[in-house]
């Protein structure tokens, strides 16, 4: 990694239980090059090799995550949260790069983003990362999850919006509030440091289960420019590595991307049933000439088109076509089960949250331990 005596740039990387993916992380994250550059991984209480990993990296500051903390009304900071407030601290560059222990940095991308940054005069700048799938579970309901994801938070909506229409809104909004599209992926964000300051930072969202569009929407208010798109080129992920982790994974997350999730369960099965249905007729259709197959062909296709927008590879779109839909309403109706109960757990520790879109009692606002389940590997929060 070059050494620098003034990094202009501060990456931030909070890791819990990843020695799974820590290592790769970091080799490509210090093989980058065209800017100075400081690392800071915060080890948010591990149980496996992530601290001893970190520590092999020369030139990478390891610092611990404090316990963690409850804001004036007594509800309780995420693990992440509490981990990137650590590394923000700690940091001296005027740009921060957050980014999560699962990802793989392509060469030369931090200087590429951070020229893209300055070239759009960005405040925060984030990503969506290449999808990695592996497992029967991640091709099948990856695809549906991320098509929904591109279609409720378009990136051009996000670039597009006028910041000066949010600055005029009420400051006694939440981050949830406000009007327009605002988005962010917490697996990578950069912003200008004096912005991120200026509208509170994480300490702002600390209490957020959705921190990464809840801060996008913080800067979108404060009239901040705020940037999202699909960022192949920059970087990949692997967010889950099996059944277990990703259900628990999105269960946390599901019930506050999408504003109704029960709704968009049944649409999704409805849409199985409408691709299932489409390549009956249009098989039978073909086979008796009949013209009713150009009609199922074309209903098939619109799924089809809607899956497609994800950046999956044909065969991963056409398993969730297949079967990723229903599995994705499993989750959604999961979330928001779990969401109306008041609890949700990420990586052994559990949170009490309200219904989204309302804060929960105070007196419910805390993270409580929950049986420890770190040797699965789970990723920090998404």
């Amino acid at each position: 990694m070059p050494r620098f005596p003034i990094p202009e740039v501060s990456i931030i990387v909070p890791a819990r239980n990843e020695e799974a993916s820590l290592g790769d992380c970091l080799d490509s994250l210090t093989a980058q090059t065209g800017v100075p550059f400081e690392i800071i991984v915060v080890d948010d209480g591990s149980t496996d090799r992530t601290r001893e990993i970190a520590q092999s990296f020369a030139g990478v500051r390891v610092i611990p995550a404090r316990p963690l903390h409850e804001d004036g009304a007594g509800k309780a900071w995420t693990g992440k949260n509490n981990a990137v407030i650590a590394g923000a601290k700690e940091a001296s560059a005027p740009w921060l790069l957050f980014t999560d222990a699962d990802t793989v940095h392509q060469p030369g991308s931090l200087e590429r983003t951070l020229t893209e940054a300055k070239n759009e005069r960005t405040d925060l700048l984030s990503y969506s990362p290449e999808q990695v799938v592996v497992t029967f579970a991640e091709r099948a309901v990856m695809p549906v999850i991320f098509a929904e994801l591109a279609a409720h938070y378009p990136p051009r909506k996000v670039r597009d919006q006028n910041p000066g229409q949010s600055s005029r809104q009420s400051s006694r909004q939440s981050p949830r509030q406000g009007s327009g599209s605002a988005a962010a992926n917490g697996q990578y964000i950069l912003v200008r440091r004096a912005a991120y300051d200026a509208v509170g930072g994480h300490v702002a969202v600390a209490t957020e289960i959705l921190e990464d569009v809840a801060l996008a929407r913080l800067f979108r208010n404060a009239g901040q420019r705020v940037c999202f798109r699909y960022g192949a080129d920059a970087v990949c992920t692997r967010m889950y590595r099996n059944w277990a982790q990703l259900s628990e994974g999105w269960t946390k997350n599901l019930a506050l991307l999408f504003p109704n999730p029960g709704r968009l369960a049944l649409q999704s099965v409805f849409s199985w049933f409408a691709a299932w249905f489409a390549i009956a007729i249009a098989a039978s259709g073909a086979r008796s000439h009949h013209f009713l197959w150009i009609a199922a062909a074309a209903l098939w296709l619109l799924v089809y088109r809607r899956i497609r927008a994800a950046h999956f590879t044909t065969a991963n779109n056409l398993l969730a076509i297949a079967v990723g839909l229903p599995m994705f309403a499993y989750l959604l109706l999961r979330s928001k089960k779990a969401h109306a109960k008041g609890q949700v757990s990420w990586k052994g520790r559990a949170y009490s949250v309200g219904t989204p879109g309302r804060s929960a009692p105070p007196e419910l606002q805390a993270a409580k331990p929950i049986q420890r389940i770190e040797n699965q590997g789970l990723r920090a929060e998404n």
